[in-house]
């Protein structure tokens, strides 16, 4: 369910492309309805353009609160159907045809560039995260807006099916972090709560002491418990978006409980080792698709 070349229908050429990523899931794929394709990948690379901004490349902090300063002007230009700075035509034109067409609301899209400046900031200060609770308030801006874009697109609007999405997004979010710890401590950001970290004997305020700590593989596992306690919780909403989405849902919770696995075959040493979902993983999910 990692792609490290989305199938978008609608991607800039290569002269405006961001950065290649990996993605830990599918991004308007074929088990996307056609119709839908466009706004996916308009939705898509307004998030990623946004992400690389704040996290990509030798700029200073300055600069990319700058940029994502402009970026966000750009975003309330392009949903008043007005001009904003130009330098990102390849994201603004097709998000401006997507909102109009399916009125996309625009706080989740805001609230995607509030996190992402969060992100610039803490790293700018080498902060992390207090508890868990302050973790969840970033991940229901870095995460949860896309779910509920998505279900907007769906036709999706239940209070019920909003929490689910929350829940598997807010997951993702955290299975990345703890997938990406090593990667995330070397870049000087710190996902791993401060509470937890005290709880399990790791000293909050020595993030470089970490991967050395005999206890760092247990607060791993407790972090990695939570994760899939939330994506589990979310994952009844495959049966509530409709046709072939619904499939692709269920690609995304399963990918995500299987990166929980590679983390676990790992020992929760992944501040050491970065796990990988490949080809070799797709039988498993597959079948657990399936069954869900």
């Amino acid at each position: 369910m990692s792609s490290d070349n989305p199938d978008v229908s609608s991607c800039p050429d290569d002269r405006h492309r961001p950065v290649d990523h990996y993605e830990n899931f599918p991004v308007a794929s074929w088990l996307c309805p056609p119709r839908l394709r466009a706004p996916v990948a308009a939705i898509y690379w307004f998030a990623r353009t946004a992400d690389d901004i704040a996290d990509e490349g030798s700029a200073t902090a300055g600069d990319r609160l700058a940029d994502l300063l402009t970026y966000r002007n750009d975003l309330h230009a392009c949903l008043q159907d007005n001009t904003g700075s130009g330098r990102w035509p390849h994201v603004f034109g097709p998000l401006g045809r997507a909102a109009t067409t399916f009125d996309l609301p625009a706080q989740p899209l805001y609230d995607l560039l509030d996190a992402f400046r969060q992100d610039v900031e803490k790293t700018r200060d080498r902060a992390g995260y207090a508890d868990r609770a302050e973790l969840l308030e970033y991940c229901r801006r870095s995460a949860n807006p896309v779910g509920r874009l998505l279900l907007h697109l769906y036709g999706v609007t239940s209070p019920v099916a909003l929490a689910e999405s929350d829940a598997i997004c807010s997951a993702l979010q955290l299975i990345n972090f703890w997938q990406d710890a090593g990667l995330d401590l070397r870049r000087g950001r710190y996902y791993l709560p401060a509470e937890d970290c005290r709880r399990h004997g790791l000293d909050p305020a020595d993030p470089a002491s970490w991967p050395a700590h005999p206890n760092a593989p247990a607060l791993l596992r407790d972090l990695s418990d939570w994760a899939r306690a939330l994506m589990l919780a979310g994952a009844p909403l495959v049966h509530r978006v409709p046709g072939r989405a619904g499939w692709e849902l269920r690609f995304v919770v399963q990918g995500g409980l299987r990166i929980l696995h590679r983390i676990e075959r790992l020992q929760w040493r992944t501040l050491q080792h970065r796990p990988a979902v490949g080809l070799i993983d797709a039988p498993a999910m597959l079948w657990r698709a399936a069954r869900m």
